[in-house]
């Protein structure tokens, strides 16, 4: 694997211009339009008109759970406990999400060497009513904690939208607000599970997506719930060497089924969706060479494979789920994109401005090439607004 040197896919970006907070209403942001190498600006809410009359939108429709979990012990000390990854009683989020019972989470443990015994938190429901969650770290080395509480009858879902937090990314350098919980997620999303959103999607409104149907733009949804990782910098010279993050992916079988019927141009909205189609086709690729994981290892594109065209990685990954006879499928990804990856499902992209020295810039390095700092530029110049609350583009190479 050749060196990919981290100085050449770095840029200035001044504090100012990160977004603190959205702009309302969602679509009336920024969109900076490239395609065949011009780029011009405009106002998200006229995204349908740059769009290809056969173009297939994917949509990430995770939902941002509040994974920050604070706990008070009688000496004072605050513990916060934050979810990144279910163990118990299983490692799908979705079911885990859904649990009345307990259930244990890989997590990142603030103030851990207070953490003694079971952490206990109330919260009062009815005026008679106290509701009860109880923490127990049982293994220090993995940072494995149990969750249990008092009612039977509330999901984990439930629970913690009493107990915890929306996580705004760090860089937004401010705490959480009543109105991040509505702004900090999709107004398509669904399925609970992730501690950071697909930001890309924050601009779209249902006027937007009534757009699409008036124009017959096909679309439809994915689920990765993405993680904490994706905010990690990269901290290595050689970018090969940056440890990423795995995150859970799921597809139903009829997307699997419209995704083979409209797959000649493929947009997906975020790099999450980016990551899971690719990964998808390459899950394909696995099965034709007869190993049913779905898990995507950061650099399995890269080593030699015998060229395999998305109609048969795709026809593939139908006949293993008929097969299994299964309507969903499951898998876990840490695929890395960087420049020198070949593009397999995706031919454009809709997506935010991202951190300088990032994996998400390398990403987009890899789609539009050297072109990907004449686009920052022309952003930085215009006055657009950068990272998870800041504006968007729609880039066609």
């Amino acid at each position: 694997m050749t060196e990919i040197d981290l100085e050449k896919y770095t840029y200035h970006l001044p504090d100012e211009r990160i977004a603190r907070f959205p702009v309302e209403p969602r679509d009336v942001s920024k969109l900076l339009v490239y395609k065949q190498s011009e780029i011009k600006e405009d106002k998200f809410y006229r995204l349908v008109g740059y769009l290809p009359k056969d173009a297939f939108l994917v949509f990430n429709n995770t939902k941002v759970i509040p994974a920050r979990l604070f706990f008070q012990k009688d000496s004072g000390a605050l513990i916060e406990i934050f979810l990144l990854n279910p163990v118990e009683p299983s490692s799908v989020i979705s079911q885990v999400m859904e649990t009345t019972q307990s259930c244990t989470w890989v997590c990142m443990i603030g103030n851990k060497k207070r953490l003694k015994g079971k952490l206990q938190g109330k919260h009062t429901i009815h005026e008679t009513d106290d509701l009860v969650l109880e923490a127990e770290l049982i293994d220090s080395e993995k940072n494995h904690v149990r969750f249990s509480w008092n009612n039977a009858t509330l999901t984990f879902a439930e629970i913690v939208k009493y107990f915890g937090q929306i996580p705004l990314p760090p860089y937004l350098k401010r705490q959480t607000e009543e109105k991040d919980y509505e702004t900090y997620q999709t107004v398509y999303s669904k399925n609970n599970g992730a501690v950071a959103a697909p930001t890309a999607g924050l601009h779209f409104t249902e006027k937007v997506l009534f757009d699409f149907e008036e124009h017959d733009i096909n679309y439809d949804f994915i689920t990765l719930h993405v993680g904490a990782g994706t905010f990690q910098p990269i901290k290595v010279q050689n970018v090969v060497e940056h440890q990423m993050h795995s995150e859970q992916i799921v597809f139903e079988k009829a997307f699997v089924e419209r995704l083979l019927k409209y797959h000649t141009f493929v947009i997906p909205v975020g790099t999450t969706s980016m990551r899971s189609l690719e990964s998808l086709y390459w899950f394909g690729v696995k099965l034709l060479q007869g190993d049913e994981t779905f898990f995507i290892e950061k650099l399995f594109p890269y080593q030699d494979k015998q060229a395999v065209s998305i109609e048969a990685s795709l026809q593939a990954t139908l006949q293993y789920m008929n097969s299994k006879n299964i309507e969903q499928l499951v898998g876990e990804t840490e695929i890395f994109i960087f420049p020198g990856y070949q593009f397999r499902v995706c031919k454009g992209i809709i997506t935010n401005f991202h951190q300088p020295d990032s994996t998400l810039i390398l990403l987009v390095a890899a789609f539009v090439g050297d072109d990907w700092r004449k686009i920052y530029d022309f952003a930085l110049k215009n006055n657009f607004r950068f990272l998870s609350y800041g504006d968007s583009s729609l880039l066609i190479p």
